[in-house]
């Protein structure tokens, strides 16, 4: 059971490296990690603007 852990464990770390989706952002263009960054602003406000019951 300890060993199933360890490595669903890692796993998960090299599944979720932050540094690959850095170089992905990189790779795919600066354009498309501004658009990604605003749609991701614009959510955020969305659910905060929810929230608030305007």
């Amino acid at each position: 059971m300890k060993k199933l852990n360890l490595l669903v464990f890692v796993l998960a770390i090299m599944t979720l490296s932050s540094c690959s989706v850095i170089t992905g952002i990189f790779k795919a263009g600066a354009f498309v990690g501004i658009l990604a960054v605003v749609i991701v602003i614009g959510v955020i406000i969305w659910i905060l603007s929810m929230f608030r019951g305007k």
